[in-house]
């Protein structure tokens, strides 16, 4: 029972490394904020806005930031979805996704009307919607972002994907196969498109209503046009992880990454303390 277990003591803030489905779509952050236990990262909206892709695609076009072309259907529109009248508005190759996963589970590329029927149905074994995007040629290129009301951008790395074994950066490119991608920190990028990218990525951030921490993923095509793919708002955080290598880049060591970030959870707690929330 609970009362023969030991109490942990007073929480003065939880770093969340829940990831998926209830760790990074705003429920565990509803439950600590139920608690007034202060977190690291984005709080309930920036969390669940990010998690689906959709919802995140719909306010990056309101704000003017540019990313792929798509359509989505509910589960109970699964009839509507015809192969042809996508393929005239995305072209092929296109990417079919449940929009509320993450580490490209259930992600097809297709190319064919086979392969994209099958594709709809294994993205809706997953979710109770499902995405379909354009496809963009280009670099992979990844950027940290840390903050509140003042933001600011690391370094930028770029994830090289192994084309010999993975036709995009599946979830085995990801995790399993350690030959299916290599990162690249720093990115090689000249200057101006360094500023570009950490403009788009810390106005996406704002945009979304992201707090703290989170990693914007963008593909840079080979006429320099940068397009938004992704945010990630609780990306992963061991010492050889994306985020804090950016950082790493930028002179800040992982100890003053995981520091900041809780002076943050901190800083923004105290605030939405001071909030009037009766009268």
């Amino acid at each position: 029972s609970l009362s023969d277990q030991k109490s942990i003591g007073t929480i003065d803030v939880v770093f969340p490394i829940v990831h998926g489905t209830g760790g990074e779509d705003g429920s565990l952050q509803g439950l600590l904020k139920t608690m007034n236990i202060a977190f690291v990262g984005p709080g309930v909206i920036g969390s669940a806005l990010c998690i689906d892709k959709e919802v995140t695609k719909r306010i990056l076009n309101e704000a003017g930031i540019a990313n792929s072309a798509f359509s989505s259907y509910l589960k109970s529109e699964r009839h509507l979805i015809d192969f042809e009248t996508t393929k005239a508005k995305l072209g092929i190759p296109m990417y079919i996704k449940p929009p509320n996963l993450g580490s490209s589970v259930g992600i097809s590329k297709v190319t064919t009307e086979a392969e994209f029927y099958q594709a709809i149905d294994l993205a809706l074994q997953f979710d109770r919607k499902v995405l379909i995007e354009q496809n963009i040629v280009g670099r992979e290129i990844e950027c940290a972002v840390m903050g509140n009301g003042d933001v600011k951008a690391s370094p930028m790395g770029e994830v090289v994907t192994n084309q010999d074994s993975h036709n995009f950066y599946d979830y085995s490119a990801k995790y399993t196969d350690s030959n299916g991608s290599v990162t690249v920190i720093p990115a090689e990028l000249d200057a101006v498109t360094q500023d570009k990218i950490r403009e788009i990525a810390i106005k996406t951030y704002q945009a979304l209503c992201c707090e703290g921490m989170s990693r914007v993923d963008v593909f840079l095509t080979p006429n320099g046009d940068i397009y938004v793919n992704e945010v990630n708002t609780l990306p992963g955080f061991t010492d050889i992880s994306m985020y804090p290598k950016l950082w790493g880049a930028a002179g800040i060591s992982y100890s003053a990454v995981i520091s900041q970030l809780l002076q943050l959870a901190l800083d923004r707690h105290e605030e939405e303390n001071e909030v009037k929330t009766t009268f």
